[in-house]
């Protein structure tokens, strides 16, 4: 057997046909020869199969292949490609198709880099092709594959070769190896076979068909169909089955112990009971039950032994894989054995994963939940089997029905469609990993320091992990014995001692990694020492030179507004900050008011968008007095957005749509952020990262059937609002596939009615009807022809314009929208085709119709023909009266009604459908039958003994119909009760016997139809006495009948031509009394005593033998008759041809 793949790498985009790929087309005609690279693929039958076993006959069964898998050959390295197609035209559903291996390895499996498995479908020609590429081929790649198609209760299957030419490489792996006995003692037919190393990765396919008994039928079939049968059932162990039948299926001699043995095999689903059964010749004998060798013993509840009469029973309850063994039942030196399957339901998944969206870093926990513990799962991403790797990457964990897939740091790589599957069922949830987004908790604040004073700058961010860089105006800050930069934690913190005039400038703190920054100004306090006037007016520096002048100052909600005003003035002047027309005083906690040399400082502690407005600041001294007047704009994160709108939706996406918020926070809406769910679910997952600018947006991704909920976050300079509340639950689905067999059922002068059948994909939302359509040929304007949709896949659309030309379309409707449609090939015009009458008269009217009196008749008859025909209904040539029998036509058939029927309704009735000159005819033959009359002439022909002979005439009314019986009863004169002596008597006499003497009896009787007693019967006029003994019965006289009649041949001889050598009888039939003596004559000469012919008579057939005739024996053939009254005779020819002319009869018609 060829090596396969054990091990696949992950799946890899299959490369384009080129130089090194070989197409293994299904024609049978030879190839071109190959260029350089390319490996051609001869045509071959299909290879036997491997082990000895025959090959797969079930290729023959239903023929769904147009064209089958060809063997092919090909080189190491190179790429070939199998290629087989199914015709859909007959198909109900999408067929499917698997590829496999030897017997049973299922490649779909072992896809991935070196093998791509296609599926195409062309809607044109109704014809999907299947294809499996093999890329990079290897040595172990060589050896049978197997194609199988199935579609319902269709199936066919296909074998080819693959040849892979050049050595095979010395550490290849062989299959041959995962089929290795279990055996400990060394034999090669010894033990049980191991396949677990192939069937670890196989896929656990549920079989819903009801359970059968695969041992029973394998040991009634012959040894020809094992392999049949093997693929039918899914049987993987073949050879392990085959040899444990072989041991069940040993003649073993009579058993002297056991009338009945149990049976070679037994199944049980696990869980259930199962009870083993054998019939022993003492019913007093004790037996042992043992099990794989072992006797059971009587404990517990686990096995019920019963004895009844000669039967012993053993029950095992609640059977599980452990019960799965050989047992055995012992009388004596004898025992006779059973092996025992136990069945393991398929195990389901009871709760789903669930959708997750997880920060970059952070630890993932999928969790699914099965129907039973221990079972074994299988996790896949995006379609390919995860494993534990060497870095642990992955690590599965059970802990009951429930499993577990963790992931201990995810990453972006982690992203994709994670699925767990068991063999009845799988789950599917999807993984996205976010970037962390770096939150501020404290930011660094503006300061100012005089000379020789320290600053210092402190920023707390949420990840301590992140690391930074101090930037000067805009140049890295280096650390030196005066400069300090340290990070502890989440604080970062640059110190300068000895602060000195060029410290003065902007200080910037950037975390590595995330593009935002961190700033803040250093001021330097110079003190000098000037000698002003003592009278120096208050003045307010800002950056505007007139007292109006507006400064504008944007801060964040929830952020700090610092107000520094640089002032002067001497004496130091006083400060009055106001709002409006009202003083701001520090009477809130939030606001602080604070004056210093040269400065005055108005803080708001966590900025809200009330604090929005104009501030003015007033200093004035003795010498004069300034304002000015600064601008505050507050700006925030925007309203959330109302709930958004599902437009449409997909069978994998929707579209949806939102309205702007009606506050944008003071700042211009940057875009929009989206998130979906479950309707079962509570985590959301965002749907994009990066703002999206629109108010529609199409969301993809999601699972069709499945119901969702969408919420939007909008965004501006400032941040992300709050979710908007959640749209409507949802459902995506997908329009269904185009209505199949649209055809034309019939057409009028001003009506059309059409016909189709249900789309093939229909989804998982509910089909809601049909729309129909019609356009004139020559216009692209398609009209509805049905307000609004229709349930039944056949509608008739009237009241069209007659000779119009017209084109229809039908489309199937559901939750998602129309269909693609499904239109006539070419148009229609609107007239009535002539079509001839014709009758289709039902076959229990092809003879007489049989009604009782005062039954209804209804008689439907059907016809055809358009125009609509003409009908006329008579009886015995006569029409047919309206009050005599009621009558209704339609386009379609006629109805014959008599509500009430009477013997005159009998009769042949005439019915003739007319088109212009065109008829066609049909007869009815009505039999209306009643109770017959009663006998006439009961009379007593004779007495005697215990008997009296009676005799009557038939009656002259029979009912109309035959009269099939008669009913003769008998009473004692004395008490007048009557009984029957004979039922149902054919003839019109009869002997009423066991008469008691001394007893005076009369008689009737009843006439017997079809309908049943006649309403009265006749009675003997007279009484017969039955005399006692003593009285002898003379028997009447008979004159003795002469039966002598002479020979007759009631069969003549026939001619014949016979071959030489092979034995021939000549036969004839004879009849005469007494029994005439048969004499055989050739050519006149009697044979009689000739060894050559057997002659032969019985029951009056005669027969002549002739044995090996040769050509002498052809002649003249008679046979006499002779007996007392006469004799007959009888001859034919009989011609004797030669083999020789025979064979050369033969070379000449060649």
């Amino acid at each position: 057997m060829p090596e396969p793949v054990k091990k696949t790498e992950a799946p890899a985009e299959v490369p384009a046909d080129g130089p090194g790929e070989s197409k293994v087309k299904p024609e049978p005609a030879p190839a071109a020869a190959p260029s350089q690279g390319e490996t051609s693929a001869p045509t071959q039958d299909a290879p036997p199969a491997e082990d000895g076993h025959p090959p797969d006959t079930r290729q023959d069964l239903t023929g769904l292949f147009t064209e089958k898998p060809q063997s092919g050959e090909v080189t190491v390295g190179e790429n070939i490609t199998f290629v087989a197609k199914v015709s859909a035209e007959s198909l109900l559903k999408k067929p499917s198709i698997k590829w496999f291996k030897g017997k049973w390895m299922d490649l779909a499996s072992k896809s991935g880099k070196h093998l791509q498995l296609k599926e195409t479908f062309d809607r044109n020609t109704k014809v999907y092709t299947f294809e499996m590429h093999i890329i990079d081929a290897k040595p172990n790649f060589a050896g049978a594959y197997r194609c199988e198609v199935s579609s319902k209760d269709k199936f066919d299957s296909c074998n080819f070769d693959l040849t892979v030419h050049e050595a095979r490489a010395p550490g290849g792996l062989d299959i041959r190896t995962a089929f290795r006995r279990t055996s400990t003692d060394g034999k090669d037919d010894s033990g049980e076979l191991d396949f677990s190393g192939l069937l670890k990765k196989r896929a656990v396919h549920v079989n819903a068909e009801p359970d059968v008994d695969v041992w029973n039928i394998l040991s009634r079939a012959p040894p020809t169909e094992y392999e049949k049968i093997a693929f039918q059932y899914g049987i993987t162990d073949l050879r392990g089955m085959l040899k444990r039948l072989k041991k069940m299926k040993k003649e073993e001699k009579k058993s002297e112990a056991f009338l009945k043995k149990l049976d070679p095999a037994y199944q049980v689903s696990k869980g259930h009971k199962i009870k083993l059964a054998v019939e022993v010749a003492n019913e007093n004998v004790e037996v042992k039950w043992l099990k794989n060798g072992q006797e059971i013993q009587k404990s517990g509840s686990k096995y019920i032994f019963e004895s009844v009469g000669n039967m012993r029973y053993l029950t095992i309850t609640h059977c599980s894989l452990a019960d799965d063994a050989a047992y055995a039942c012992v009388v004596g030196d004898e025992k006779c054995t059973t092996e025992l399957f136990v069945k393991e339901p398929p195990v389901t998944i009871v709760k789903n994963l669930e959708d997750q969206m997880v920060m970059k870093g952070e630890r993932v926990e999928l969790m699914c939940e099965v129907s039973e513990e221990g079972a074994n799962v299988k996790w896949e991403k995006d379609g390919v089997e995860l494993t534990r790797d060497e870095s642990l990457k992955y690590r599965f964990k059970k802990d009951g029905c429930k499993h577990y897939l963790i992931i201990n740091e995810a990453t972006k790589e982690d992203c994709g469609h994670y699925k767990v599957k068991t063999n009845g069922g799988e789950s599917m949830a999807e993984l996205l990993v976010q970037e962390k987004e770096l939150e501020v908790y404290q930011s660094i604040a503006d300061l100012t320091v005089k000379a020789k004073d320290q600053a210092v700058f402190k920023c707390e961010v949420s990840d301590e992990n992140v690391r930074g860089t101090w930037f000067k105006n805009g140049v890295e800050v280096k650390a030196d014995p005066r400069i300090n930069i340290s990070h502890i934690g989440r604080i970062h913190k640059l110190t300068i001692d000895d602060v000195k005039p060029e410290d003065e400038g902007d200080y910037t703190f950037v975390p590595d990694g995330h593009a935002f920054n961190l700033s803040a100004k250093l001021n330097f306090l110079e003190v000098k020492i000037d000698y002003v006037p003592r009278q120096d007016p208050p003045k307010i520096h800002l950056d505007c030179m007139s007292r109006t002048a507006e400064s504008t100052i944007v801060v964040v909600a929830g952020n700090k507004l610092r107000l520094d005003v640089p002032i002067t003035g001497d004496p130091a002047p006083t400060v009055i900050w106001t709002k409006g027309e009202k003083v701001v005083t520090e009477g809130d906690g939030r606001v602080h008011v604070e004056s210093t040399q040269g400065h005055c400082i108005f803080t708001i502690e966590g900025a809200e968008r009330q604090d929005e407005g104009i501030y003015s600041v007033v200093v004035r001294n003795p010498a004069g007095e300034d304002t000015a007047d600064i601008r505050v704009k507050v700006v925030d994160v925007p309203d959330p957005p109302q709930a958004p709108v599902i437009l449409s939706v997909g069978e994998d996406s929707c579209i949806v749509q939102w309205e702007p918020p009606q506050f944008d926070g003071g700042e211009p809406i940057i875009g929009y952020v989206l998130e979906r769910k479950k309707m079962k679910s509570y985590r959301w997952m965002r749907l994009n990262f990066d703002p999206f600018p629109e108010t529609t947006y199409e969301a993809k991704r999601m699972i069709e059937g499945v119901p969702y909920e969408m919420r939007v976050y909008a965004v501006n300079g400032i941040g992300m609002s709050r979710h908007s509340p959640a749209s409507q639950p949802f459902v995506p689905v997908a329009p269904t596939s185009e209505p199949t067999g649209l055809h034309v059922d019939d057409v009028s002068d001003t009506s059309i009615t059409l016909k189709w059948r249900a789309p093939e994909r229909i989804g998982a939302a509910e089909l809601e009807g049909y729309g129909v359509e019609y356009c004139k040929e020559g216009t692209d304007e398609w009209i509805p022809a049905i307000q609004g949709l229709s349930e039944r896949t056949l509608v008739t659309l009237k009241n069209l314009t007659t000779g119009d030309k017209l084109m229809f379309r039908v489309r199937a409707y559901n939750m998602a929208g129309p269909s693609p449609p499904a239109v006539l090939a070419q148009p229609i015009t609107i007239r009535e085709i002539m079509q001839r009458p014709k009758i289709w008269l039902p076959r229990y009217l092809r003879q007489s119709f049989v009604k009782k009196v005062g039954e209804t008749v209804n008689i439907v008859i059907p016809f055809q023909g358009k125009p609509r025909p003409k009908v006329i209904w008579s009886k015995d040539g006569k029409p047919l009266d309206s009050s005599f029998a009621s009558v209704r036509n339609s386009e379609f058939d006629t109805i014959l009604f008599i509500r009430r029927t009477e013997r005159k309704h009998s009769g042949q009735y005439d019915l003739q459908v007319q088109i212009e000159n065109v008829e066609d005819t049909a007869k009815v033959m009505l039999q209306v039958v009643d109770l017959p009359g009663p006998p006439e002439a009961l009379r007593f022909v004779d007495s005697w003994g215990f008997n009296v002979a009676l005799e009557w005439k038939p009656p002259k009314d029979d009912g109309n119909c035959e009269i099939n019986g008669y009913t003769v009863q008998k009473a004692d004169k004395k008490t007048m009760e009557w009984y029957t002596v004979h039922d149902h008597c054919r003839r019109t006499h009869c002997v009423a016997s066991d008469l008691i003497m001394g007893n005076e009896y009369i008689f009737r009787v009843y006439s017997i139809n079809l309908v049943g007693l006649s309403p009265e019967p006749c009675t003997t006029k007279d009484s017969v006495f039955i005399q006692k003994s003593g009285i002898s019965y003379k028997s009447p006289t008979y004159k003795k009948h002469d039966f002598s009649e002479a020979p007759k041949f009631t069969h003549p001889l026939v001619d014949r031509s016979i071959i030489a050598g092979y034995n021939a009888t000549l036969s004839c039939a004879v009849r005469g009394i007494p029994k005439p003596k048969v004499t055989w004559y050739k050519n006149k000469m009697d044979i009689s005593n000739e060894a050559k012919y057997r002659m032969l008579s019985k029951q009056g057939v005669l027969t002549l033998e002739i044995r090996k005739p040769c050509a002498f024996d052809g002649g003249v053939y008679m046979c006499k008759a002779v007996n007392d009254q006469g004799e007959d005779t009888v001859e034919c020819k009989l011609e004797v041809r030669s083999q020789i002319a025979k064979e050369e009869k033969k070379e000449a018609n060649k």
